[in-house]
């Protein structure tokens, strides 16, 4: 931790350690709590969410309570914001967050000299389970203390500053917000045919008719299924080499004669619609388990924490005990689609993303679903359908249960319903996509890079502050 020196300071500021000038007391968790307001529970009880976004959720009638107001200021004490302070709200402190206040000071003053330590006092908390802000380094900051009168011109400075470059983050926010409803228009547009319109129109002569698709989506089906035969019987050789070691692979099902479906969510004029299973091989993956362990040959292979939403992060790959019997099952290959079986939040049930052979050989875990594309079928097509407003409905429809847990398996997967058109068709939609949302990955990282300039701008203001020269020039 950096000391102050005197010198370095204006005339007339000393230093002070921050724990011999502040009053603080944590809050409590009230005995009593109301979700409404009414004539006993009074109270606003002040979690991080309160003081933060102004948002009360509950209410206490105030009986042994911690009380502040908004001449104090609040930290969170306790959880993964540790040393995130705000300014003070009317109310019962609640028991994550303790009240500060410093006597004879501008209490907006050490409330900003504070923000500037959230990034030090976060990283550094105590605590193996729930982290806590370390009070040997809250208390042992060296406080620059100039004159109350300067203590209040500079806060109004700061909050003059501060007040421009939140106005540009705003703006920042809702052009990130307009990209994101860019973005699900776009994939809205690709599905119910106003993407290729245009397009439709100038090949009309060489579209198939919907009888012409069923044929086309039949034949690659049969043509998969003699290539899974072909492997099926060289798998049982070496299963039978290896002594019969593990499970016999089992021969391939013979594929059910299929129609379209239909769905209310998906205009037919364009796309007739089937089920994903008519369209891919479906497969799960390896279990995990002890007796892995014990396996002779060990493999790279992909998790749930590896895959986002069209997006894979091979940063961790994991290592797991595989029979030969199972790898002809598991074995991920270049354009496979990866469907991630069950997430705690509905927003991330499904995501999906396509492997490309970064590894080789690789295999993926049971939890998540393989769907590998049939010959005149877009892989690519499929993944931004899953991604799309309408595909995101149909996933989550799914994955719903009388339980109100949210799961995908192998069966769900395989009646995820998928418009369907000709291959020609599948990849110009394809590419008009990717051109569209590259630009619209560019726009956005450009916003994300210019929100943290006016972060590290808010911190350069800071720094000049309680060094004594924010009123003395421009910040750079």
């Amino acid at each position: 931790m950096m000391q102050m020196d005197n010198q370095e300071l204006p005339k007339g500021w000393e230093i002070k350690k921050l724990g011999a000038v502040a009053i603080s007391e944590k809050g409590k968790k009230p005995k009593k709590q109301s979700d409404t307001k009414n004539d006993i529970f009074t109270i606003p009880y002040i979690d991080i969410e309160a003081f933060e976004k102004g948002i009360i959720k509950s209410y206490t009638d105030g009986e042994k309570c911690v009380f502040c107001d908004e001449n104090d200021f609040l930290m969170v004490w306790d959880g993964a914001r540790s040393g995130l302070v705000g300014k003070g709200v009317k109310g019962a402190v609640g028991s994550t967050l303790v009240r500060i206040s410093l006597p004879n000071m501008d209490n907006h003053f050490a409330y900003y000299f504070l923000q500037s330590k959230y990034a030090e006092l976060n990283t550094r908390a105590k605590g193996s389970g729930t982290p806590h802000v370390n009070p040997d380094l809250l208390w042992n900051y060296d406080l620059p203390i100039p004159p109350l009168p300067q203590q209040t011109a500079i806060v109004n400075k700061i909050e003059s500053l501060f007040s421009e470059i939140d106005a540009g983050i705003e703006s920042l926010k809702v052009a990130q917000n307009k990209l994101a409803q860019y973005r699900q228009s776009l994939l809205k547009n690709a599905f119910n045919g106003e993407l290729t319109k245009q397009w439709r129109e100038e090949n009309a002569d060489k579209l198939p008719s919907a009888e012409e698709l069923l044929q086309q989506i039949q034949q690659a089906r049969e043509t998969h299924y003699q290539a899974k035969v072909d492997e099926w019987k060289s798998a049982v050789q070496i299963w039978e080499e290896n002594s019969k070691e593990g499970k016999k692979p089992s021969k391939p099902v013979r594929l059910k004669d299929f129609t379209f479906v239909k769905t209310r969510l998906l205009p037919a004029e364009y796309y007739p619609q089937v089920y994903l299973m008519d369209i891919s091989d479906i497969s799960g993956g390896l279990t995990k388990n002890s007796k892995r362990n014990t396996f002779e040959e060990n493999v790279p292979y992909l998790r749930v924490a590896n895959v986002y939403a069209n997006e894979l992060n091979l940063d961790d790959i994991k290592t797991i005990g595989i029979l030969e019997s199972e790898k002809r099952r598991t074995l991920l290959q270049k354009n496979d689609l990866l469907i991630v079986e069950g997430n705690g939040s509905i927003d991330q049930i499904g995501r999906v993303a396509i492997w490309n052979d970064e590894i080789s050989p690789c295999y993926h875990q049971n939890h998540l679903i393989k769907a590998r594309c049939y010959a005149n079928i877009n892989p690519y097509f499929v993944l931004y359908f899953l991604m799309s407003p309408v595909g995101r409905k149909i996933i989550v429809d799914v994955a719903s249960s009388t339980t109100g847990l949210h799961t995908l398996s192998l069966s769900k997967v395989g009646n995820l319903i998928i418009p369907i058109c000709s291959l020609e068709e599948q990849n110009q939609i394809v590419t008009i996509l990717e051109k569209q949302l590259t630009q619209a990955d560019h726009f956005a990282q450009e916003i994300s890079k210019q929100l943290k300039l006016a972060e590290l701008l808010k911190q350069s203001i800071l720094k000049a502050a309680f060094s004594g020269k924010l009123l003395q020039g421009n910040h750079e």
